[in-house]
């Protein structure tokens, strides 16, 4: 027999359809008197005839035809809502889409699998789960440690010995211990009372990423779970049920209690879920819809659900990952503004950066000079000024190197941090099979990865500041010898004016956000747990940054681009060109003035999406060939070993003229 789960007004109903052939419309006045059944006052209807609804689909928001039947609109067990005519939707209301949603719209359900050990997931291999590319399997190995690990927790039951976590309360009340009989109900308590998060909730692909994550640190074994449970958690995710985890509570030890409870409140069947299937519902429902049973939690696997620093770790791998992405794409940008702003190369020298020989400054000195060199591509631009009177460019494309350089060199040092962190144990207390006891510890504090994001927020953020100085200089006529804005008939337009002040607003909001999280502490747990990280929220204003980094940079990419347009018909290079072709193919030149909103948000996303990079790539890569032998061991000075011809504006004899 078919079901139905409808939503009204904030409640989940359970509606059973005993003939296939009853219309919509049916569908939804059997959940309104459903509905009014369960209200003292019949939720304010004298009837179910009088009331007026239109019905949606929970996933996409779909409207319904009444007079359809069920059994042609909808699928068995399809989640569907009651709209009631008149209604207002409360500002706390649950959408039954989370934000952006609109990205699931193409989901399907992955094929391939990643096996999980605990010892060598990546960055990229967590963002991909997270996008819901794989699913996840355990490795045998990691099978048998699990085993093994929770037969430790099997004799500490069994044997009645006073073990933190598994026969006791929790912080203040660590000595309290807890009789057999109540030990079960000791875990769905824990889970219960901290799950007390606030604010929005995570974006399914984060939540994904925290639950893989939580995956892949009970795998190593050190966690007392039971295989049976932790199949259930894989099988959880493997279905895309994942549930409402709000993004503020955590102080970043003992771990991220807050959100992974909510994370664990789910997995037991309550509080709030979601699915690609089923929009938000009661989580019992969401997994019933999916095949699924809620997890029945034995001793000790309340606290291994939720003891460690996976939601600032989950996070941190998206910003790493966004911060190496925008990064490589910011020197691509910057190229095309010093092409538009008629700068020379020689600053790009590779003597210049063998004898200062950082990584991330040889690396990008390399990558302009890949897209500028005039022997491999030759530029009109570059060569229209050829003989002029200038001598060295502005600080912020002569030193790009420099300073986007040490940016690259800061993604470097956090992932490496990262990585570790995801591969860790971070439970507490920790069981060590190979021992046969459990210790306690303090692997949950999340000073490391707090520490490390703070860091990555300030480094990242430098490439929006001197993105911003490359804006005013593109748009202001007497640096750029450009029109005033980027703009014909200024005055009647205003061109790219607002635009730089958004790139001004971003810049400057981000100062305060690099503002470090992990130097603030307050004792909490009644002084037990006295020192904590704050890394929850390094975590999410790092990726604020980063995402206002991205947003600056599409800025300048449009204005380079603009800038462009003034120098026809003269061309730049073959790489250079390509990436201006990408963005007219989503955003045409300005004649006059236009909504600019959209255009800003479309070269944001192919920021985002790596889309400048994946044009450009080819070319850097090619020249890197060239130029760096494959016989030659990379070392920290190997992107310094390429050589380079002067371009056509080798007459700028930077370097022997006075600086202030």
């Amino acid at each position: 027999m078919p079901r139905y789960t409808v939503h009204v007004r904030g409640e989940w109903l359970a509606v059973p359809c005993l003939n296939s052939r009853n219309t919509i419309q049916w569908l939804g006045k059997e959940a309104v008197r459903r509905y009014m059944k369960n209200k003292p006052d019949n939720g304010g209807f004298a009837s179910v005839e009088e009331v007026r609804f239109y019905m949606r689909r929970c996933k996409g928001l779909g409207l319904l035809d009444l007079d359809d039947t069920v059994e042609d609109a909808l699928e068995d067990n399809e989640f569907v809502e009651v709209v009631i005519e008149g209604d207002i939707m409360s500002p706390d209301f649950i959408p039954s889409q989370p934000e952006g949603v609109h990205l699931y719209s193409k989901y399907r359900e992955p094929e391939q699998y990643i096996s999980l050990d605990g010892n060598s997931l990546t960055t990229e291999n967590l963002v991909d789960l997270g996008k819901g590319l794989y699913k996840i399997k355990l490795t045998p190995e990691a099978e048998a440690k699990v085993k093994q690990s929770r037969e430790v927790i099997e004799r500490i039951v069994k044997e009645q010995t006073v073990v933190y976590g598994i026969t006791t309360g929790f912080g203040k009340f660590a000595r309290t211990v807890i009789p057999n009989s109540n030990l079960r109900e000791l875990q769905v308590n824990l889970v219960r009372s901290h799950s007390a998060g606030v604010g929005k909730p995570l974006t399914p692909e984060r939540t994904r990423m925290l639950l893989a994550l939580r995956i892949n640190v009970l795998a190593k074994g050190y966690s007392g779970i039971s295989l049976e449970t932790l199949e259930q958690v894989i099988e959880v995710f493997n279905a895309s049920c994942l549930p409402y985890i709000p993004e503020k509570g955590t102080v970043g030890a003992s771990g991220d209690l807050a959100p992974l409870s909510h994370l664990a409140l789910g997995l037991i069947g309550e509080g709030k879920m979601w699915s690609p299937k089923s929009g938000w519902a009661d989580a019992k429902y969401v997994l019933e819809a999916h095949g699924l049973k809620p997890i029945t939690l034995k001793p000790k696997e309340g606290l291994a659900l939720i003891n460690g620093t996976q939601m600032i770790t989950s996070l941190g791998c998206e910003a790493v990952e966004r911060a190496g992405a925008i990064a490589r794409q910011a020197d691509i940008i910057a190229a095309l503004t010093l092409e538009v702003l008629k700068g020379t190369t020689r600053a790009f020298d590779t003597d210049i950066h063998a004898v200062r020989p950082h990584r991330g400054q040889a690396e990008v000195a390399f990558r302009f000079r890949s897209l500028l060199d005039s022997d491999h591509h030759p530029s009109e631009i570059a060569e229209s000024h050829r003989f002029c009177d200038r001598v060295q460019d502005a600080y912020t494309m002569r030193c790009c190197p420099q300073v986007h350089g040490i940016v690259n060199d800061t993604i470097a040092f956090v992932k490496d941090i990262i990585t570790t962190e995801i591969n860790s144990a971070t439970d507490n207390p920790m069981v060590f099979a190979e021992r046969e006891e459990t210790i306690s510890g303090g692997n949950f504090h999340g000073e490391y990865p707090a520490k490390a994001l703070d860091y990555l927020a300030i480094g990242v953020h430098e490439l929006a500041a001197i993105s911003e100085r490359r804006i005013e200089r593109l748009c202001n006529p007497s640096l750029s010898e450009l029109p005033a804005f980027l703009v014909t008939e200024g005055g009647l337009n205003s061109g790219f004016m607002i635009a730089h002040c958004t790139a001004a607003a971003l810049v400057s909001e981000n100062k305060a956000l690099c503002h470090p999280s992990s130097v603030d502490s307050l004792s909490t747990s009644a002084a037990t747990e006295d020192h904590v990280s704050m890394g929850g929220w390094a975590a999410r204003k790092a990726l604020r940054v980063i995402e206002h980094v991205e947003q600056v940079l599409a800025i300048e990419l449009l204005a380079a681009c603009q800038g462009i347009e003034f120098l026809r018909p003269l061309r730049t290079t073959t790489p250079l060109e390509k990436v201006y072709d990408l963005v007219r193919s989503v955003v045409r030149p300005w004649i006059k003035d236009r909504f600019m909103a959209p255009d800003i948000e479309a070269a944001h996303r192919l920021l985002v999406e790596q889309k400048v990079w994946e044009v450009a790539k080819p070319y850097i890569e090619k020249y890197r060939r060239e130029h760096i032998p494959e016989s030659r061991p990379i070392s920290p000075t190997a992107f310094s070993l390429g050589s380079l011809r002067m371009s056509a504006d080798d007459c700028h004899d930077h370097g022997h003229q006075n600086e202030l």
